[in-house]
């Protein structure tokens, strides 16, 4: 991993206008008593969620599916078709600190990735916590994974696969990874994992520990005790990461998850796969959702590494 990819000092020059969002956006209008099923409830309001500056709002060309989860369950899949063959279908999971979101969150930009890159995008539903803790996230987002994988290829035709997520799902997404390699040896079908901001380790960080909001882990995994949540398949940075593809992580300087993505693109570099690490000036978590010039800095760069990964297989 080459120290001077991670962090480009012209990305400061953007740092003023992210700051002057940060101030006119109320993350205490976010925090809710999650332990009543009002405070999950206004959680869980997508509407709500973003203010008035922030929009999930779902888009109309999308083809809406539904895929057989682990438990039996018919869960959603949105689907963003390519205007003529597909290159590769990518797998998107959601975030939402495992208890909240939706596919839908995702629309705009999986809409954009597929026009695009001429891929088609693939945006899966799982059971969220605290109805449903672990494994049940996990083993929805293998079985979307084996529908891609199945029926997603008859559709789309043999092509290459990529996955991603943000927060809660790019920990998903690296999950899927290792457990399609460990139980269907199939990560080899996956060129490339973009994963967003996410939570490598539910025991706990540095910068989790310092910057708290970690009421999440409770609801995901809250019968187990700090070392039952070094278990892989909760936290992947403890994880075999052996002989999976190349991945591009992004976080932001003012995330409380910003050491789980330096701690996880170490290991997964020193597994011997290829590791991006890109590293963004004054943003928080969840910054790609904002309309800053650092979301566009980090949506060009992830462009920038999807086109590589996709002409590599091309040529």
């Amino acid at each position: 991993m080459d120290l001077s990819q991670l962090y480009d000092p012209a990305l400061d020059e953007c740092a003023p206008e992210a700051l002057d969002f940060l101030s006119k956006f109320s993350f205490d209008s976010m925090v809710s008593d999650l332990s009543t099923p009002e405070g999950l409830a206004k959680a869980r309001d997508l509407e709500s969620l973003g203010g008035d500056l922030v929009s999930f709002a779902a888009v109309d060309d999308v083809d809406v599916r539904t895929y057989a989860a682990a438990a039996g369950d018919e869960l959603e899949l949105r689907i963003f078709a390519p205007d003529g063959p597909a290159r590769a279908v990518y797998l998107d999971i959601h975030g939402g600190g495992f208890f909240m979101g939706h596919p839908r969150m995702g629309d705009r930009r999986n809409r954009d990735m597929a026009d695009t890159h001429q891929i088609a995008v693939v945006s899966a539903q799982y059971r969220l916590a605290p109805e449903h803790p672990w494994p049940a996230g996990p083993d929805d987002c293998e079985a979307a994974a084996l529908w891609v994988l199945g029926p997603g290829r008859d559709e789309f035709g043999s092509v290459p696969l990529l996955i991603g997520g943000g927060s809660a799902g790019a920990n998903l997404a690296a999950t899927t990874l290792v457990r399609l390699r460990d139980r269907h040896d199939a990560a080899g079908e996956f060129i490339g994992a973009n994963l967003v901001f996410g939570v490598y380790d539910l025991s706990g960080t540095p910068s989790q520990i310092k910057l708290g909001n970690t009421g999440f882990r409770d609801l995901y995994v809250g019968d187990h005790d700090t070392e039952g949540r070094k278990n892989p398949d909760i936290s992947p940075l403890y994880a075999d990461l052996n002989h999976l593809c190349p991945a591009l992580f992004t976080v932001g300087t003012l995330d409380y998850l910003y050491d789980d993505s330096l701690f996880m693109a170490t290991r997964w570099r020193a597994a011997g796969n290829p590791a991006e690490l890109a590293i963004y000036p004054a943003s928080p978590h969840g910054f790609t959702a904002f309309p800053t010039k650092l979301t566009k800095a980090a949506n060009d760069r992830t462009d920038a590494w999807l086109a590589g990964i996709l002409d590599g297989v091309d040529s």
